[in-house]
């Protein structure tokens, strides 16, 4: 028998606040927080701007020092997430949860990105002897997932999604499923990504991907005609969801409703996405489905959004070969034009922002939208949130390799 899903815990770190509360105030406010690189002088590197987590103090979360000391960021990120998620779902390994049956899936889109580069430079100037032991347990991309589960003490399914900028998306939606036909009772599920700047600016701007805007308050334009890339961006976003009948037994305040979940690839390019938008539209369809979405919902659609020219113009027919005409009376809009694009952790933190939409029934907006493109014609909520009597969310993802992920939500009522 197929079983419903509740999320009862949300936990974000991010360029717009390293806790729920002030995240939200800054996302529905509008409030950018993307600023210049300057760690380091940019002259020679194709974009200038970044959204990064400022004043993150691991040891806040009740991460021991030495592990702070000792760990990725992307593992710390992830550690402070899911102690935020796990702390207001209530569950505790052991009390009221079956250890075997509190599983965690979180993904990284890279894994330890600065972790990487740092041992690459020891290597080739030190030499070998002087990689760190620790280079290995602190790259790999499953030392998210298996760092949480040591915390929380869940040993249940553990699994690590990686499909690019999907990842986030992706692992929410399996641990729905897994959840949902039996295999677990709780799963921590989101994504978690630290950015090294030299070499992801690097990387992905000499791919054409990111913004050449020197401006950060008005870098990321997504929808805009005049969009030129996005910026790069990290964090985490993490929720706990949890069997519903287990969740109402205990007593758990329940946030929302997860319902719905499509997967698919576009199977066309390695970094464009397929143009025709159909297979995009298939995952979204595929989520709004199982939802039992109808044409009297009053539905908030949290955009991928990056601010690039071929993914708003595809993302755009997504939504209509999706939902039809009902794509016009959706509400849009994409937190990216505010915080940057947090690649593996982007749809766990979007998915966060869908579950506080419905439950406040406001829209954030898209800022830096005063010239929308001719071809992203629905409405994207440009530069002020908006109150709706919102009754279902989705959050989609489209990902490097053509993955495309799509999570549906809905509004919980007793």
């Amino acid at each position: 028998m197929e079983r419903r899903v509740a999320v009862v815990g949300l936990g974000v770190i991010s360029p717009s606040g390293n806790d729920i509360k002030t995240f939200w105030e800054n996302i529905k406010g509008g409030v950018n927080c993307i600023t210049l690189v300057d760690e380091f002088p940019t002259d020679d590197y194709p974009s200038k701007v970044i959204g990064r987590v400022k004043d993150f103090d691991p040891l806040a979360y009740g991460i021991e020092k030495g592990q702070a000391r000792k760990q990725s960021k992307f593992i710390l990120f992830a550690l402070a997430a899911a102690a935020q998620a796990t702390a207001q779902s209530g569950l505790v390994s052991g009390e009221n949860i079956d250890p075997m049956r509190y599983g965690v899936y979180i993904g990284s889109g890279v894994g330890g990105f600065e972790s990487i580069a740092n041992a690459v430079r020891t290597l080739d100037n030190e030499g070998p002897r002087w990689v760190s032991p620790l280079f290995v347990p602190t790259a790999i991309a499953n030392m998210a997932s298996g760092n949480v589960a040591i915390k929380h003490g869940a040993c249940g399914p553990c699994c690590t999604v990686l499909s690019a900028c999907s990842t986030a998306t992706h692992s929410i939606g399996e641990a729905y499923r897994a959840i949902k036909h039996g295999y677990a009772d709780a799963i921590i599920a989101g994504g978690s990504e630290a950015t090294e700047p030299k070499l992801g600016i690097a990387g992905f701007g000499n791919a054409r991907t990111l913004t050449h805007s020197t401006d950060p308050e008005k870098a990321s334009r997504p929808f805009s005609a005049d969009r030129d890339g996005f910026v790069l961006g990290e964090g985490a976003g993490v929720i706990v969801l949890e069997e519903y009948e287990h969740a109402k037994a205990r007593g758990a305040n329940i946030l929302a409703e997860i319902c719905g979940y499509g997967n698919t690839c576009d199977a066309y390019n390695a970094t464009a996405p397929r143009p025709d938008g159909l297979t995009q539209a298939a995952a979204i369809k595929a989520a709004l489905d199982e939802a039992n979405y109808s044409s009297e919902d009053v539905l908030y659609i949290n955009a991928h959004g990056t601010s690039t020219k071929l993914n708003d113009q595809v993302e755009t027919l997504a939504f209509k070969n999706a939902l039809g005409e009902d794509a016009y009376k959706a509400h849009i809009s994409s937190i990216k034009s505010m915080m940057g694009h947090g690649l593996g952790a982007a749809g766990g933190i979007e998915a966060i922002t869908c579950i506080l939409a419905l439950q406040e029934g406001i829209v954030p907006p898209t800022i830096n939208l005063d010239n929308p493109a001719p071809e992203c014609d629905l409405d994207y909520t440009p530069n002020k949130a908006v109150e709706a009597d919102l009754t279902i969310a989705i959050s989609d993802s489209l990902g490097f390799g053509g993955h495309n992920g799509c999570i549906a939500f809905r509004k919980y009522n007793e």
